[in-house]
């Protein structure tokens, strides 16, 4: 199922709707500011195991979240100094970055070296559903082997079906990674370079 919501100003009625579903240990399909992707409750380890199923991943493999904001963030990471100037900065913004978890994360959600991705996407609607859950949303992309990122929520919908509880229609979007930044030291690293400016880190 399919429903349209606002990329601009997400109607609060809709976006309590998809709430009720992620509490309720649904899989979402949704948009961020970089791409579609598959989204459920942090706590929710069943609907996360859904995910590894529908994506084949491994179950070490990781998968980043979406916090509502930077103090939200200092709950599930360790932040320094530096990272905390840097990610004021950048974000909102098409940036993952990588941290040190806090023991506040499920071990489902994290790498053996106790890291986290986390996003706070320049997206009203991934940041209203987050507000409205009340605690932070895996985010993880939909890719397509052979035409590679999908960026079309119909597209979403036609791949996997009733195996996904509800799909959000945020527009289509020019699908992009994000940039990753691993800033688990005071220096920072560059894992991947995407749709996030990484001038500031070379």
């Amino acid at each position: 199922m399919i429903i349209a919501v606002n990329p601009k100003n997400p109607q609060s009625r809709l976006i309590r709707r998809v709430v009720e579903v992620l509490k309720g240990g649904g899989v979402i399909g949704y948009p961020t500011d970089t791409i579609y992707g598959l989204g459920c409750d942090l706590f929710n380890p069943e609907a996360i195991k859904k995910i590894h199923r529908l994506k084949k991943l491994e179950g070490k493999k990781p998968l980043s979240f979406i916090c509502s904001d930077l103090k939200d963030i200092s709950r599930y990471a360790y932040v320094s100094n530096y990272s905390y100037k840097m990610m004021k900065r950048l974000l909102p913004g098409a940036y993952t970055f990588v941290l040190k978890a806090t023991k506040l994360v499920p071990k489902i959600a994290m790498t053996k070296q106790n890291t986290v991705g986390i996003r706070i996407p320049d997206n009203p609607i991934c940041l209203a559903l987050v507000k409205g859950l009340g605690h932070p949303i895996i985010s993880t992309s939909v890719y397509h082997p052979d035409e590679g990122l999908v960026n079309d929520p119909a597209e979403i919908e036609e791949r996997f079906g009733k195996r996904l509880d509800l799909v959000i229609d945020g527009g289509v979007i020019v699908a992009e990674h994000s940039s990753i930044i691993d800033l688990t030291n005071d220096f920072p690293k560059v894992i991947r370079k995407g749709k996030g400016d990484i001038s500031l880190f070379q």
